[in-house]
């Protein structure tokens, strides 16, 4: 299947700013992993981006004989959430190997059905936490399941951002916005951390007057865990940019700043404190996009599971459902008891060299998502 090269051949679905400035460019910073295609429904993107890698266009209304043409062993799904589904089953079903871009879906029914796919399939899938094979949130993770902050007790975060109105996630609904796009990083986080999964949750949200966003922009969470343990997160589309999150122990604190961004020169850093004061850990900026794909295609060379398969993307996602349901309620949601069979492992930390990304006024057709 993979002749003597040894590379997994990837068709990237979806030519918006994610592939452009991170996915494609860090794909040849791997060794396992090669580009042959680019599913794109904009003529431009198809002539102009397909030649600046020397790879093939597809229309989505020819994707299903992309799938059967023998030119691809995987694909990289980076449409709108709303998506995922329409382009992940039909390559799982089809025994093409899918990388799918977080959140999971758009709904718990769709994640389950992609996940039902790949249980029938066998074809591997994995969900694209590109944060766990990132050195300092696996050693983080790692630390604090090893007990090295002592009991863990608290977690609070904040993510934001001022998005363009113009950019189409500013226009999708709750499943557009800010919570499964941005609150998934620290909700990704701290149920990592914990080692466990939330069992309560409550959320408040508001909409900036003036802006023309379709769902609360800014939106706080609660979530309650076993052990008595809480957590707490913001996220927002109509701020200034922000991101951190505080880890709380009964023997330490820890502070990390930058906690969940990825470019060229951004390292993930974390201030611990204790008693005896504080110790800063820093690590160097690695291709976090290329290190997810080196991964995945060695779990395909390899016949290997990964670690953020299509659970650990549909635990992510009842969590943002509750979160839905407690913004519509204005109520406390009770989720039932769930335990991971999987975890991160302090291997699945890569350090391949970031690649360079392009601006984006180099970027082809895209509506920058920054304002």
């Amino acid at each position: 299947m993979f002749g003597h090269t040894k590379k997994v051949r990837y068709a990237v679905v979806g030519g918006g700013q994610i592939s452009q400035q991170a996915f494609m460019p860090g794909v040849a910073q791997t060794d396992n992993s090669e580009m042959t295609a680019l599913v794109t429904g904009d003529p431009v993107k198809a002539d102009k981006l397909a030649k600046l890698y020397g790879i093939k266009a597809w229309s989505y209304a020819d994707y299903g004989a992309l799938l059967a043409s023998g030119e691809i062993d995987a694909v990289y799904v980076a449409t709108p959430n709303f998506l995922h589904l329409q382009y992940a089953v039909p390559a799982l079903e089809a025994g093409i190997h899918v990388l799918l871009e977080k959140p999971m879906a758009s709904s718990v029914a769709e994640a389950e059905q992609i996940l039902a796919a790949q249980q029938k399939s066998g074809a591997k899938l994995m969900i694209a936490y590109r944060l766990h094979h990132e050195p300092g949130t696996v050693d983080l993770i790692t630390r604090a399941r090893a007990g090295a902050f002592g009991e863990l007790r608290s977690f609070s975060s904040v993510f934001a951002q001022n998005v363009a109105e113009a950019n189409s996630r500013g226009h999708n609904g709750y499943w557009g916005g800010p919570v499964p796009d941005m609150g998934t990083y620290p909700l990704n986080a701290v149920r990592n951390l914990f080692g466990q999964e939330p069992i309560a949750v409550h959320a408040v949200g508001t909409r900036t007057a003036g802006r023309g966003f379709n769902f609360d922009d800014t939106v706080a969470v609660t979530l309650r865990f076993p052990d008595d343990r809480i957590a707490q997160f913001t996220v927002s589309y109509a701020t200034a940019s922000s991101e951190f999150f505080e880890l709380v122990g009964t023997e330490a604190s820890v502070h990390a700043n930058p906690a969940f961004m990825f470019g060229p020169k951004v390292g993930i850093s974390y201030v611990e404190r204790t008693e005896e004061g504080s110790k800063c850990r820093s690590f160097d900026p690695v291709e976090q996009f290329g290190n997810e794909t080196q991964y995945f295609s060695n779990c395909i060379l390899n016949d290997l599971h990964p670690e953020a398969d299509g659970e650990e993307g549909l635990f992510d996602m009842r969590v943002l459902a509750a979160i839905e349901q407690s913004l519509e309620s204005g109520g406390t949601v009770a989720l039932e008891p769930a335990t991971r069979s999987r975890h991160v492992q302090p291997d699945q930390a890569l350090k391949l060299k970031p690649a360079k990304q392009p601006s984006e006024d180099e970027m082809i057709s895209i509506i920058p998502q920054s304002a």
